[in-house]
């Protein structure tokens, strides 16, 4: 088993692909802010996953594997977050000005997340996620569940990062933000 470095710690992370839902130990430095790691110059090719746990969902089949350690390609990610109730501050300014929650429902591979995108107050989604070119986006306050996984219930997030090139957003007008 991977013995941590001093300058190293693990945080219990959850990981979505188009077909597939990790969650496991990520390897990563003392320092870092994990919510927000893969969207800093800092982010690995691989993700170095302790005890990870796999969901993979194919034709309506779901079949879980257990691994004692993992490099998961970062490339293949498309959703990453922090398994509650661990969380990193908000990674915005709430006094900001000009800014505005907009409510939105998100399909990452087999999951929906509802939560709410944080934009300009002078423009719509689409138009901020058409013009703003980020790799990686945060979305806050997120409900996720799964049609396919209704056993899962509902995981409420305080945060989650998303690649905007692989999911789908859908505006929700009536849910409340914070």
């Amino acid at each position: 088993m991977y013995t941590l470095s001093p300058d190293e710690k693990t945080a219990l992370v959850m990981i979505y692909t188009h077909n597939s839902l990790l969650r496991g130990e990520a390897v990563v430095k003392e320092s870092i802010r994990v919510s927000t790691w893969l969207r800093t110059d800092g982010a690995p090719e691989y993700i170095h996953l302790l005890k990870p746990q796999v969901l993979t969902i194919a034709a309506n089949a779901v079949k879980t594997q257990t691994f004692n350690e993992m490099y998961f390609p970062t490339a293949l990610a498309i959703a990453f977050h922090l398994v509650p109730p661990a969380h990193d501050p908000p990674d915005y300014d709430p006094t900001e000005a000009n800014r505005v929650m907009q409510p939105v429902a998100l399909m990452v591979g087999s999951f929906i997340f509802r939560g709410a995108v944080r934009i300009s107050a002078k423009t719509d989604l689409g138009s901020s996620i058409a013009t703003s070119r980020v790799a990686w986006m945060s979305i806050y306050d997120v409900s996720i569940s799964s049609p396919v996984l209704p056993q899962m219930g509902v995981l409420q997030v305080p945060m989650v990062i998303v690649r905007p090139l692989h999911v789908s957003f859908a505006l929700e007008e009536n849910r409340p933000t914070n």
